[in-house]
């Protein structure tokens, strides 16, 4: 089945990233210090264009932990640099946090190719991006669509499709001005304004991407266990560094000295969830991996239901 490709994916209408900078026509008579002074001014103005949009942001969060919770996936799909943001958001959660391969799957326009090399023509094909969804999402799952535009038709033609399968849809731009093509359950519309060079989506709409799909993607992090407190309990100790910050981590957790959290990550076969929960409620190993499986992995709720205390 071929979806009907809205009619504002084919008409290009200039968006905010497009537009010419008042502030910046000067630039390139400017000594080189005060091209980046410049720049770094224009950069101050994302946070608090992203801050103005963090109750969207605390919607598509709540929507993806109730996908991963029920099995489901959250699939990111963008095209050009929104593409390669969202790929990065989602290859960093594994080593992060220790997360299943299909929890975050990312689309990007054009393929892996695309990644490193601009494909031509690639974000214009909304059927593309809508069979790349019809063939991977599932009721359960979200569908995350990236694009500073909000019109990528690549995009669009996934969400159609996210749609299509019953999916939960989100779409992330710095279009505000943008009327959604396609029915959406979150739009996040971040007001960036015009870039430094006209155009170039890579700098301030691309900061303001990467900053939500962090938060997005560590806030989901938080709310299904794979921290305790602001640390990183749920990571994957796979070189020296890591096993090395595994040890510290454990220790800060629970006040005690090498030896013990040591001893308590060897029984535990270098589970530094297992080994905490060990450590703080007083039991063995099996009974720590017991109550973390009977919680979903969520070292509070484990304490929590252990009746043990917690910092």
């Amino acid at each position: 089945m071929t979806l009907p490709q809205p009619r504002e994916s084919i008409v290009r209408v200039d968006s905010p990233t497009e537009q010419r900078n008042p502030a910046t026509e000067g630039i390139d008579r400017l000594p080189t210090v005060d091209v980046l002074r410049m720049i770094n001014s224009e950069d101050r103005l994302v946070p608090g264009a992203v801050a103005d949009v963090l109750p969207q942001v605390a919607r598509a969060v709540d929507h993806a932990v109730a996908t991963l919770r029920s099995g489901g996936r959250v699939h990111y799909v963008g095209a050009g640099t929104s593409g390669r943001l969202a790929t990065l958001d989602a290859a960093e959660l594994m080593p992060t946090f220790n997360t299943p391969a299909d929890w975050f799957v990312a689309h990007h326009a054009g393929g892996a190719t695309a990644l490193r090399v601009a494909v031509e023509n690639a974000e214009d094909d909304f059927d593309a991006g809508a069979a790349e969804i019809r063939d991977a999402a599932r009721p359960t799952d979200v569908v995350f669509g990236i694009t500073a535009s909000g019109r990528t038709p690549f995009v669009l033609g996934a969400l159609a499709a996210g749609n299509e399968v019953g999916a939960r849809t989100v779409l992330l731009s710095a279009n505000p001005g943008a009327v959604p093509s396609v029915p959406l359950d979150v739009l996040i519309a971040v007001s960036t304004g015009p870039e430094v060079i006209a155009g170039s989506t890579r700098m301030k709409a691309g900061t303001a991407q990467k900053l939500v799909l962090n938060a997005f993607s560590t806030a989901v992090m938080i709310k299904l266990g794979r921290t305790y407190s602001n640390l990183m309990v749920s990571m994957r100790a796979t070189n020296a560094k890591l096993r090395g910050r595994t040890l510290r981590i454990l220790r800060e957790a629970t006040g005690l000295d090498e030896a013990e959290c040591t001893a308590a990550l060897l029984e535990a076969d270098g589970d530094l969830k297992v080994a905490l929960v060990r450590l703080l409620a007083g039991i063995d190993s099996v009974q720590a991996a017991e109550a973390l499986t009977a919680t979903g992995g969520h070292v509070r709720n484990a304490l929590v239901a252990l009746g043990a205390a917690a910092s």
